[in-house]
This record gives structure tokens, sequence and C-alpha cells, in this order.
């Protein structure tokens, strides 16, 4: 029988688990703390270099550095590893905020500031807690799950409002066609929550909206 992947078993010690998950902070914001003005990228491990996307993202990331911001992504390949690659280039800050997992995420070279993390939530607090603005490529469950957390976030306002912005209308144009027709019209959300949400192509006009709300 395949052995499975288990992240922390469930024991009586399980109280224990706390102190773990206070070190993983203490640690993100002492490591993050001078980080200032960055912009988290979310994106597909699996891209290959040289895929369009790819090369869009490490444009990007380029342009985000000359333009005085940080870069944070989920510091694994694909996306990830293009964002930092293209801010640390640059001679920008590259951050890479990597997942322990078992297949597919392994920290990228190009991330000038690294940090591990065994627990999802606590990374994902991090994304929210030092970015101005989420940039979102075409990626899988786990780019969905951070984009509809910021929605929902800045929704419930729960956290103050930033950017949102959909990079590939190819890839996203039949998520946002569901979000108008379905949730939309459903009244399951407002005309106001959909405006949240930008898509924009160009890496140039990325940044030029991102300055619109934030003055480097």
């Amino acid at each position: 029988m395949e052995k499975q992947y288990i992240v922390d078993e469930l024991s009586k010690e399980e109280s224990w688990r706390i102190f773990r998950i206070m070190a993983e902070f203490v640690e993100s914001i002492e490591v993050l703390s001078n980080v200032h003005n960055a912009v988290t990228i979310f994106g597909s491990a699996r891209v290959k270099p040289g895929d369009k996307y790819y090369q869009m993202a490490e444009k990007l990331g380029q342009l985000l550095a000359q333009n005085g911001f940080a870069v944070i992504t989920g510091g694994g390949p694909g996306i990830m590893e293009a964002g930092n690659k293209g801010a640390a280039e640059a001679g920008g800050q590259s951050v890479g905020m990597n997942i322990k997992l078992p297949f597919e995420q392994k920290p990228n070279p190009y991330a000038n500031l690294q940090l591990d993390y065994k627990y999802f939530f606590i990374r994902k607090v991090m994304f929210v807690k030092y970015a101005v603005a989420y940039v979102i490529m075409p990626g899988g469950y786990g780019t969905m799950d951070e984009f509809f957390e910021a929605l929902t976030l800045i929704q419930t306002k729960r956290m103050r409002s930033f950017p949102i912005i959909l990079m590939g209308r190819d890839y996203w144009q039949g998520l946002l066609d569901w979000l108008q027709n379905s949730m939309l019209k459903n009244n399951m959300i407002l005309p106001f929550d959909l405006e949240m949400i930008q898509i924009i192509d160009e890496p140039e006009e990325v940044v030029k909206h991102i300055k619109k709300y934030v003055i480097v």
C-alpha cells in the first residue's frame, strides 16, 4: 500500500503544536518586518521557463523591482520562480515563502530572502500582511485559494482594500464570465464585489495600475 503523506499526526501531544505555530509566526514577522511595498505574485508551480506566462511573470518581477516594489512569491518553481527571478536580477528585494510539500514545491534559487513554512495558514497570513497588491497569474487550486480568500477578506472588511489583478485574460475569462452570469446574476455577490477585480495582461500596465494606489 502506498504510504500517505501526513503533515502532522494527531496524538496526545497535539496541544504542543501551538508552540511550533507560534515559532513560525514569530520568525516570519521578524524576517519580513523590513519588507515594504511588496507585491505578491501567485501562479502555478507547473509552468516551465519559456512559457508565455513564465515570461510575463519574470518581466513583471523586473518592472516591480525597478519601480521600488519588493516581490513576494510562494518561493517555488514555475510562475513563482519567474517573479523572483525578475525581481532579483533587477536588483530588487525578492522574497520566497516556500511551503514544505511532498511534491512540486521546491525552493527556487532566485529568492534573496527565503522563508520555509510547515503550515499553510501562517504563510497565507504573511502573504496578506506584507502585500500592497496581489497579482494572480494562471494556476490551480492553491492560486484560486489565495485569490478568493483575498476577495473574501476585503468583501467582509477584515482587511484593507488593495489592488487584485488577474493576468492572462485567455485563462481567466471563463471564471469572470461565471462570476458575472452565475454568482452576480443570482445575487450571491454584489456589483462592487466584481469591481474589486481588475484584469490586465501587460506587465507595464500592471505596475502603472498599482502605482495609482501605492506611493513608493
